[in-house]
């Protein structure tokens, strides 16, 4: 072999990889991108599960209307507590026919249409009435508009809420005044305390 390709040789072996300062500017770079990314991906990632029980419950309650409207009996949406609804509205929500009383579920007489799971032990759904019920026309039992608010644990200023009108129509809250709060259809911003 002659010297020069010995050269050419031991030159291409000695150049592979990093050496240690290309590899610390790296790993530096990584932590900038990693420190400047960490908030916003955790505020996305709770974005993300407010949405997602928020959709959750807003099927759950159309799934309520369009199922009163088409059987001609009352639907009842609460937390069941063995048969009877309770208060506590972080627990598996119920939906199900109704003959007589609505805040019972009678197995025998009575169809349960649909469950949704409870929601993670740290967050809260509050709800301003003590059931949600609605008639064969779609419209509610009860004399005002109901209002469901999701608040995530970690940032309360997220939270979502779900507006039905005593007609019966389903509105998701907003952001109407664009300060990054969700409001509900008055205008008021969703208070989670």
């Amino acid at each position: 072999m002659s010297a020069y390709r010995t050269k050419q040789v031991n030159q291409f072996q000695f150049s592979k990889g990093f050496t240690l300062v290309e590899l610390m500017v790296g790993i530096a770079i990584l932590a900038i991108l990693t420190a400047i990314a960490a908030p916003n991906l955790s505020d996305y990632l709770i974005k993300s599960k407010v949405d997602n029980e928020i959709s959750q419950l807003h099927r759950l309650i159309l799934t309520a209307r369009n199922t009163a409207i088409n059987t001609g009996k009352n639907v009842t949406i609460c937390p069941l507590s063995g048969t009877t609804c309770g208060t506590n509205w972080k627990n598996e929500l119920s939906v199900f026919t109704n003959d007589s009383d609505n805040t019972k579920y009678d197995s025998a007489n009575e169809e349960l249409i649909k469950v949704k799971s409870k929601i993670s032990s740290d967050d809260a759904l509050k709800f301003n009435q003590a059931t949600l019920i609605y008639t064969a026309t779609g419209r509610l039992t009860s004399g005002n508009d109901s209002l469901f608010i999701y608040c995530p644990s970690a940032n309360t200023d997220l939270a979502r809420g779900i507006n039905i009108a005593l007609s019966g129509r389903v509105y998701a809250s907003q952001d109407t005044d664009n300060d990054e709060k969700d409001e509900d259809r008055d205008g008021n911003e969703l208070d989670c305390s």
